[in-house]
């Protein structure tokens, strides 16, 4: 669908932000916003600025694993109408206006609403991709993930504003179209949890009762496990590989810009796959522990503190050189067993409700003894198990594909729906006759 544009634009003399309609105005950011630091209600519910979805509670998510300070007293209280920004990853859209009263963090930066607008354009205006170019634009340090904005070039921060009737067709419009797209995104994402959960279970079943439906039963022994093939060996994972191990503790501090890549969980695909993309670099030191943490061909490698405990990848083909972190796990299979069965075991239900129930702490982790002692059932023919790999990657590969489609539209929507923002608030489309439209 294409919009139309406003009939005059002038320029806003800012490179980031461009031509902006001729009738709306320009105000620095102090004019609207007045920066505050509200201390001492550790009481109050833990906020946190989410690139996708702004000011949240911080309980609503689970995938949050920065721990708040025990003395939550230096806390910041945020108000209804605030507005909220992280100052090392403004740049990343980490900025929004809140809905919520609650604390955050003593690093974020926090702003009094002292305006008459409408807050839910200013939201849109200030989450919108070309203020996002403009935190950008005054975010500074010498390494990215440590970038940080100035307070005082944010102040002076150019605030586009049409009239306020203007300001509330945009957001009204803005409410409905992206509520529309984020309907869209939530069908998509049902479509990739119900095609992770038939994958999973094509899997648990296959490496549980093989692949012929005549074949004799015997019980496992083990609840999770059920009956398995009579000739099946039920065995702790510790019997089907030559070792385990995890990364040396301490290198990261060895990181720089030279030597091998340096494997991490974030590496793990939600497929059994590795995608080795913008690793740390490392040069290790010469020592026994350093050959045994050093990536194969054929190596199955588990991921065993953190949210992602559990994730599994089988390593199909030499990588470059790269060594496991202390968060993840090696797994080297025996000369009889195929890394590929081991890692499809591995990520079975069974497996996977094993590692839970062994996995410990607030932060959650595994231990090795805990990889160890988890039980899978395993054909004692190689053949056999050569037989269930090249039946399950059959299987699960038009599966894979079906997600990549779905996670491919996900990325489409979102994209659209930015885009679609930032061009309504900073007047690049004329919404109003659309908005009446709609309203009709």
């Amino acid at each position: 669908m294409s919009f139309p544009r406003y009939e005059k634009y002038k320029d806003s003399g800012v490179e980031w932000l461009g031509e902006v309609p001729e009738h709306w105005g320009l105000q620095p950011l102090w004019t609207h916003f007045r920066r505050i630091k509200r201390v001492g209600f550790s009481e109050e519910e833990l906020l946190s600025v989410y690139r996708d979805y702004g000011v949240i509670p911080k309980s609503s998510r689970d995938d949050n694993f920065n721990n708040p300070s025990d003395d939550l007293g230096t806390y910041q209280l945020v108000e209804p109408g605030d507005l909220v920004l992280n100052k090392m990853k403004a740049w990343q859209g980490s900025v929004a206006i809140s809905e919520y009263r609650g604390i955050v963090s003593p690093a974020y930066f926090v702003y009094a609403a002292t305006h008459s607008a409408n807050g839910r354009f200013l939201h849109y205006l200030m989450r919108s991709l070309r203020y996002i170019s403009g935190y950008l634009s005054l975010s500074k340090g010498i390494r990215v993930n440590q970038w940080d904005i100035d307070p005082q070039y944010h102040s002076r921060m150019p605030i586009v504003l049409p009239s306020l009737p203007e300001q509330q067709t945009i957001a009204a419009f803005l409410d409905r179209e992206t509520a529309k797209i984020d309907a869209l995104v939530a069908e998509q994402q049902r479509l990739i949890t119900l095609l992770a959960e038939k994958r999973q279970a094509i899997i648990s079943h296959a490496v549980t009762k093989g692949l012929n439906p005549n074949a004799p039963m015997k019980d496992s022994g083990i609840e999770w496990l059920g009956e398995v093939p009579e000739h099946w060996e039920v065995v702790p994972v510790k019997w089907l590989t030559t070792h385990i191990t995890s990364g040396p503790r301490g290198w990261s501090d060895l990181t720089g810009d030279e030597g091998a890549a340096f494997f991490q969980s974030q590496h793990i695909g939600s497929a059994m796959d590795v995608a080795l993309i913008d690793p740390k670099r490392l040069i290790p030191p010469t020592d026994t522990d350093s050959e045994r943490a050093r990536l194969q061909a054929d190596d199955v490698v588990l991921c065993i503190t953190g949210g992602r405990t559990g994730a599994v990848a089988h390593i199909p083909e030499q990588l470059e050189e790269a060594y496991i972190n202390q968060h993840v796990c090696l797994l080297r299979p025996q000369e009889d067993v195929l890394g590929r069965f081991l890692a499809y075991g591995l990520f079975s239900t069974g497996a996977q409700r094993q590692l839970a129930c062994a996995s410990y702490g607030l932060k959650q982790g595994l231990g090795l003894e805990q990889v160890n002692s988890t039980f899978l059932a395993a054909p004692p023919s190689k053949q056999e198990q050569r037989d269930l790999v090249m039946f399950l990657d059959k299987q699960t590969a038009h599966l894979d594909t079906l997600t990549q489609e779905a996670n491919r539209a996900v990325e489409l929507l979102k994209e659209r729906r930015a885009a679609l923002i930032s061009a309504a608030v900073t007047g690049k489309i004329d919404v109003r006759g659309l908005a009446d439209k709609e309203a009709t």
